[in-house]
């Protein structure tokens, strides 16, 4: 008895997936990248020279 013709294995080729995942990175940036550059910048260097300014004029906290 012969086999049927949908009883045949499936592909385990990875082309389909490495094609969706190519497109979604050409896309564009991902979101989490995109909120972070928005994120306000904090510099600790211009914290510390605000402190040591403030010791200089003697202010104590």
């Amino acid at each position: 008895m012969r086999k049927h013709v949908t009883d045949r294995p499936r592909s385990t080729g990875t082309a389909r997936l490495r094609a969706f995942v190519r497109q979604d990175r050409e896309a564009g940036p991902h979101p989490s990248i995109t909120s972070l550059h928005k994120r306000p910048r904090t510099h600790v260097g211009s914290r510390r020279a605000v402190e040591y300014a403030r010791i200089l004029r003697g202010h104590s906290a």
